[in-house]
């Protein structure tokens, strides 16, 4: 057989991928921004002073505040003291991982409390007339998990579905999970089914931070895939997946569950940007925006604030335009 030019062997083997495959090798750059942009696990609103708020891991839920998305600003942290239970799951307590929403007339903020590599761990939950940092009026345990059982709760984040609300979550142990909330109380109701989403076939099951929305008929489950925390050796990345139901089952453009490590890759590392994750979507004048934080290769692998356009395919997926 004629042998091929290395350009013509790539040029057919490219040919054979899946189309997704090929698109997956390209990602856009987050949008530029200025001011304190040093963030990790953010969650992103517009509130309805006009300002927007991202609250996130670090500090008593550090906070930062901008006028136009593009410039922020430290605004300290969302609690002025830590509530005095967040010390029976972290010696300093020490939050992780916030989500905020809005809704009757509130705004609610869930957070988790844990120590690294224990699934002792509880999510609480906290609100306010504003959003404002030093506003916030802590109400305790959301949800709890011991070392005896097979999930971990942390990472929480809230979707209203069906006229019910829910809470999912999940690190490591097994995976994303997601357990109805009582919207009076906004914690979980005694006695909840613990759906399972998504996991990954081997131990540690390296998959975490999950974000769901709706779009069209279909809800989608974003989620932070292998290792997070190491600065510019961090291996982050965003999948996603859907279903018609909110509790799954879930499933990539290809129709592999997602509890079968499934996923459709959204958003790597690339260039500067390493470890993208710690995702959240939000809403802001009829687009969507997807928050993230990256480690900056040309800082020291600092943490910083990753936001990016969600658009959305013909075929229903999301896109990064």
């Amino acid at each position: 057989m004629k042998r091929l030019g290395l350009a013509a062997t790539l040029a057919a083997v490219l040919a054979l991928l899946p189309a997704t495959a090929r698109a997956d090798t390209t990602y856009p750059d987050p949008l530029p921004l200025t001011g304190q942009q040093i963030i990790h696990d953010p969650t992103v609103h517009h509130l309805k002073n006009g300002r927007y708020v991202a609250y996130s891991t670090g500090g008593i839920i550090g906070a930062r505040l901008s006028t136009d998305m593009r410039r922020w600003d430290d605004a300290g942290n969302a609690f002025t003291e830590p509530p005095g239970w967040w010390y029976e799951y972290n010696d300093k307590a020490d939050p992780w991982a916030p989500d905020l929403s809005y809704r009757d007339g509130r705004y609610w903020l869930y957070y988790a409390v844990s120590s690294w590599g224990t699934n002792h761990s509880a999510i609480g939950v906290a609100t306010s007339r504003t959003g404002m940092p030093g506003t916030w009026t802590d109400h305790g345990k959301v949800f709890t998990s011991e070392k005896t059982d097979p999930w971990n709760a942390i990472d929480p984040a809230i979707v209203r579905a069906d006229g019910k609300l829910w809470m999912s979550f999940g690190s490591y142990w097994t995976g994303i999970r997601m357990v109805e909330l009582n919207p009076k109380t906004g914690k979980a109701i005694p006695g909840a089914t613990v759906h399972h989403l998504a996991t990954r076939p081997d131990a540690p099951y390296a998959v975490e931070g999950p974000s769901i929305v709706k779009h069209g008929r279909y809800y989608y489950l974003f989620a932070s895939y292998d290792a997070c925390c190491q600065g510019v050796n961090s291996t982050y990345k965003i999948r996603v997946g859907r279903s018609t139901k909110v509790t799954g089952p879930y499933v990539d453009s290809t129709g592999k569950p997602l509890l079968e490590g499934g996923g459709d890759l959204l958003l790597a590392g690339h260039g500067r940007y390493v470890g993208t994750g710690g995702e959240s979507v939000f809403r802001d004048k009829g687009k969507d925006w997807l928050a993230y934080h990256y480690y900056d290769a040309e800082d020291n692998g600092t943490p910083k604030l990753g936001l990016n356009r969600l658009g959305w395919k013909a075929d229903g997926w999301p896109s990064l335009p």
